[in-house]
């Protein structure tokens, strides 16, 4: 738990020095010193973990839950707001800071890795560090998240929503009872009078608004550093590979590493390559 710029150098002592290592996130500032943690700690058979907390976070989990039994449908878009006011960093700017939360939520989620970043970045405090960062992940099937972080905002807000073809989800961090809340609402496109199911003109269907419950769902909430820290001990004394391991925070870099030659070039899209 020390200052990102130095993750990669500590980390790389303490696996030569055989011993397990469990580092904050990021787990480097490019994919080539996190790729070297990675085959060290290979090589001298020692755990290495990121700390990807809220991948260990309950309600992060239902969520998932949820997605894999196909009860959202397919998925239209996620996005993020994680904003607040203060805890300035001046080593790194916003999208370092704070997107490896939503980064590796997203990547647990899906299960798959974005094809292509985006971003767009504000400076007003510090020359050379973004202060606010407007983030595109894209993915396969036409699936989109957005991602908006800034530490220049008035208000903490720490929430995700997911929108799918049949139900849609709020995660919301802030929230201490209604931590998830599942919406039973959508558009459903229904034929009218065609027997053969095909759309030849716009008398042939309708985009229907539908609105039903709302149900948010009771969670065994347990502090998620204290899961985080119970399941690194854990893989250390069973030899187990950890859920948020070396290569899930490469892969979280490797999504930062292109957002950050898209901010540079003015938030051309860049493809991410793993």
């Amino acid at each position: 738990a020390i200052p990102p710029l130095t993750h990669y150098k500590i980390a790389k002592q303490a696996l030569l020095h055989n011993k397990h290592v469990l580092v904050e996130k990021p787990l480097a500032l490019d994919s080539r010193s996190a790729q070297e943690l990675i085959d060290i700690a290979k090589e001298k058979g020692k755990v290495l973990m990121v700390g990807h907390t809220f991948e260990y976070n309950a309600a992060v989990r239902k969520i998932k839950e949820y997605l894999k039994s196909g009860e959202i449908g397919d998925i239209y878009y996620i996005y993020a707001q994680r904003l607040n006011l203060g805890r300035v960093r001046q080593d790194v700017n916003v999208m370092w800071n704070l997107a490896p939360h939503d980064i590796s939520i997203v990547l647990y989620w899906l299960e798959e890795e974005p094809l292509q970043v985006s971003a767009r970045g504000i400076t007003r405090l510090q020359k050379g560090l973004e202060d606010v960062v407007f983030m595109n992940l894209d993915f396969s099937d036409d699936k989109s998240v957005h991602i908006h972080l800034s530490w220049l905002d008035p208000n903490k807000v720490r929430r995700i929503t997911i929108v799918g073809s049949k139900k849609m989800i709020i995660y919301d961090d802030t929230s201490p009872d209604a931590k998830v809340q599942i919406f039973d609402k959508g558009i459903t496109r229904q034929t009218l009078n065609n027997n053969l199911g095909k759309y030849d003109d716009f008398g042939k269907f309708q985009l229907i608004k539908r609105a039903g419950d709302i149900l948010i769902p009771q969670i065994n909430f347990v502090e998620p550093l204290s899961m985080e820290c119970s399941h690194f001990i854990e893989c250390i004394q069973d030899g187990k590979r950890p859920l948020s391991d070396g290569e899930d925070g490469l892969k979280v870099i490797k999504v930062l590493e292109a957002a950050q030659k898209s901010l540079k070039a003015n938030g051309i899209p860049v493809e991410v390559k793993f």
